[in-house]
Order: C-alpha cells, then sequence, then structure tokens
C-alpha cells in the first residue's frame, strides 16, 4: 500500500514540475508580447489592439498566480481561479472604457501596424496554446489557464481581420466594432472562469 502512495505522490509532484514549466514559458512569451503590442497600440491608435495587448498582460498575471497555486490545495487553486476571473473581468472594462472615450475622440488608426503585430501575437499564442493543449483538463486553475490561451487565438484572429476591414473602408468603425466583440468575449470567458472557481470553492468547503 505505501508503495503505492508513494508512485501516486510521485507521479503528482511530476506533473505539477510539468506545469510549472510549461506556466514559466507561457508567462514569459505573453509578458514580452505585451510590451510589444501595447506600444504598436498606442503608435496605431487601435482600441482592438489595445485589446489584444491587455489581455497578454492579464495572461501574464494569470500564469504568474498559476504558477503560485500548481502545488496548492484545491481550494486555494479555486481562490486563484477567481482572482483571474476578476482579472479577465478588469481586462473588459477598460476595453469599454476605452471605446467610449473613441465614440467622443474618433481617430483612424494604423492598419499596416494592426495587421503585422496581431500576425505576431497569434504566432506567439499558437505557441502558448500548444504548450497548454495537454494541461487543460489537469485541474481548475490549468483549465482556466486554458480558457485564457484559447481566448487569445481569437483575439489575435480578430484583430487581423479589423486591419483588413479598416483598410478596405478607410473608417475606424470596424476597430470599435471588433474591440466590442473581444470586451463580449472577455466578459463571457471572466463568467465561465468564476462560475466554475466558485463551484470549486462549494465543493472544497
Amino acid at each position: 500500500m505505501s508503495g503505492c502512495c508513494e508512485k501516486d505522490d510521485a507521479a503528482l509532484t511530476h506533473l505539477q514540475q510539468q506545469q510549472r514549466g510549461t506556466l514559466q514559458s507561457v508567462l514569459v512569451i505573453n509578458a514580452v508580447m505585451f510590451l510589444v503590442v501595447v506600444v504598436a497600440a498606442f503608435y496605431a491608435h487601435s482600441s482592438a489592439l489595445m485589446a489584444d495587448s491587455l489581455d497578454n498582460l492579464g495572461d501574464a498575471l494569470t500564469y504568474a498566480l498559476s504558477l503560485y497555486a500548481v502545488s496548492r490545495s484545491n481550494a486555494v487553486k479555486a481562490r486563484v481561479a477567481l482572482f483571474k476571473g476578476g482579472l479577465i473581468l478588469l481586462a473588459a472594462l477598460v476595453v469599454l472604457g476605452q471605446i467610449i472615450y473613441k465614440l467622443y475622440v474618433p481617430s483612424l488608426p494604423v492598419f499596416e501596424l494592426m495587421g503585422l503585430f496581431s500576425l505576431l501575437a497569434l504566432v506567439g499564442n499558437s505557441i502558448c496554446l500548444y504548450l497548454l493543449w495537454r494541461h487543460r483538463s489537469d485541474d481548475v486553475n490549468m483549465s482556466s489557464v486554458w480558457e485564457c490561451s484559447r481566448n487569445d487565438i481569437a483575439s489575435n484572429l480578430s484583430v487581423f481581420i479589423a486591419a483588413g476591414a479598416v483598410w478596405l473602408t478607410g473608417a475606424g468603425w470596424p476597430d470599435m466594432v471588433v474591440a466590442l466583440g473581444l470586451v463580449c468575449l472577455l466578459l463571457r470567458s471572466a463568467y465561465r472562469v468564476i462560475t466554475s472557481a466558485l463551484a470549486e470553492l462549494r465543493a472544497a468547503n
């Protein structure tokens, strides 16, 4: 019986080491992507690209919190996931605020920068999604991380489409429409992460 328990402990330790390694890798990728894309968003005057950069920042914070929670109890993992849901919600509200601001102070986004940096972000986030794939069902901590990473792919593709629409129309409204769509995606994701975390907390208690 003790040998069986030791094997289970060894397997759990190995899994946690794998999770830590994966989270460290995606944390670095997202931190770098945030710094690059947020600068591009300012120069491009793009709400959609700004939403994308804030998503990367939220992910970097999420991965840092997830690293903390890897070897913690289910209750701690659920609390961390709840906080991550709050971060996603905050990002959605920040982007919504920028959209409202641009309704009063309109500007034409630089579609070349939007397209280029959305593709660059897509490459980085695709790598993250690939690394996180095998951990997507490990526990509430890793599933919430997977949720964030999956959203990133949709965000990057949406920004690229918005860049094309700005180029075709010569107007800034496609950027705002896509940004609003990303707000809805972030709100949906926040709801899913928060409700899953609350259910896990109730089960732990």
